[in-house]
């Protein structure tokens, strides 16, 4: 038996009983399972263990430990990333011989690679909606001071968020941190992720999923504006007559509205106190997962939250409307929690359940039902649409939780560039 260190950020009693003494491709373990995931220069596995899914990436030290540590940042700054797990380095096979190291991180739940995006259910108009989410995703990471290096499609899981889509990073090793990144290395991201983006769906194009008559080129640059714009609104000063101060409001409503919450602000006046400048100093995201947060107790996406809110906020104008009098917003998320949207996913079969997140679910069958009552020209009520959803969509979904594509043992091989 060969040697080795392992770390984690929590008990791991059951990957001690993996060969972490073996080189990762050679390992042949029942437990190695196979999911959706994009391109890698490294070889991963993908193990379940401890009732979750963790992926194993193999490298040399120096990136293990240091990736490990990037990943740890973002996730303490907010910024959308992969769980890293922890690292197993000092490692030897049972000959003495020096192996490098593996990174483990947690498997992203309901996650999907970019290539599983144009192959099964898609969304409406994908690839505009593939490309907010990563001008998102590249702003949270600029903001926080990082420069991602070698962005791509690969190195990026999406998950599904209310009819739009959540960028997450998974691979940060070439990646750095500053205390603020300057123009040229924003827009030296951009550019690199601009030309690897291209490249990615030309591929796609050339594999029959993408129609002849897109241009990936237009579609890759169309990157770099949606960016800018983003930027621009959460970053850039404004100069206001002291007279319009109420415009200041706005702006930090329109931040809002964006999904930024403005932690710290800034307002100094100008040319003897005619003017206002108003320096939006810090930007944190979330504004409303934070405030479903506090309202219901449920951990959702962004754009999950919008539809909670203003399903929420329909809820309390129509009980408020029956009863003739104010209820507080605290006592209609507790009403609406239990009357409607656990009362909506009651009503789905358990074993269909799993299938896609709460929240999404939830989204999901109001849709439908939206869809179903503008076609029959009336209301179809919640049980209907419920059980058509159920029968028309849902049951014929995979399980998104953990997408498993086949009982992998040691006859496959991992997966390389």
């Amino acid at each position: 038996m060969g040697n080795y260190t392992i770390t984690t950020l929590g008990a791991a009693t059951e990957l001690l009983t993996l060969p972490l003494d073996q080189p990762l491709a050679e390992w042949n373990d029942p437990r190695i399972v196979q999911v959706p995931r994009g391109i890698s220069r490294h070889v991963v596995r993908f193990v379940r263990a401890q009732n979750q899914i963790f992926a194993f990436k193999e490298a040399t030290t120096r990136y293990v430990v240091r990736e490990h540590h990037l990943l740890r940042e973002l996730a303490d700054a907010s910024v959308p990333v992969v769980d890293a797990f922890g690292t197993v380095i000092d490692r030897s096979d049972h000959d003495g011989n020096q192996l490098e190291s593996l990174l483990i991180t947690r498997h992203l739940p309901y996650s999907l690679p970019y290539r599983s995006l144009f192959t099964e259910r898609s969304l409406p108009d994908l690839r505009a909606r593939l490309l907010d989410a990563l001008a998102q995703l590249f702003v949270r990471l600029h903001l926080a001071g990082f420069f991602w290096g070698d962005c791509s499609l690969s190195n990026t899981l999406f998950r599904r968020d209310a009819g739009s889509l959540a960028a997450y990073l998974v691979d940060a090793e070439t990646g750095e941190t500053h205390p603020q990144l300057t123009s040229g290395q924003r827009m030296h991201d951009i550019s690199i992720a601009t030309e690897n983006i291209a490249g990615e769906l030309m591929d796609l194009q050339a594999g029959g999923y993408l129609s002849e008559d897109a241009d990936p080129i237009d579609m890759a640059t169309a990157l770099e504006p949606r960016y800018l714009n983003l930027w621009t609104e959460l970053t850039d000063d404004e100069v206001y007559p002291s007279a319009e101060s109420y415009r200041i409001e706005e702006r930090v409503r329109r931040l809002n509205s964006l999904g930024f919450d403005v932690s710290e602000i800034g307002i100094r006046t100008e040319d003897a106190g005619s003017k206002l400048r108003f320096e939006t100093h810090i930007v944190e995201p979330g504004h409303h997962a934070r405030r479903v947060y506090a309202l219901t107790g449920l951990h959702v996406q962004e754009n999950q939250a919008r539809t909670i809110l203003s399903d929420l906020a329909r809820f309390r104008a129509k009980w408020i409307e029956g009863v003739g009098h104010d209820i507080p917003e605290d006592l209609a998320a507790r009403k609406w929690l239990d009357e409607k949207f656990y009362g909506v996913l009651s009503m789905i079969p358990p074993e269909l359940r799993k299938k896609l997140p709460d929240a999404e679910l939830f989204h999901e069958i109001g849709e439908h039902r939206w869809l179903m009552s503008e076609r029959l020209g009336r209301d179809v009520g919640r049980a209907a649409a419920v059980e058509d959803y159920v029968r028309t969509v849902l049951s014929k979904l995979p399980d998104a939780s953990v997408r498993i594509l086949t009982d992998a043992t040691g006859e496959l091989p991992a997966v390389r560039d």
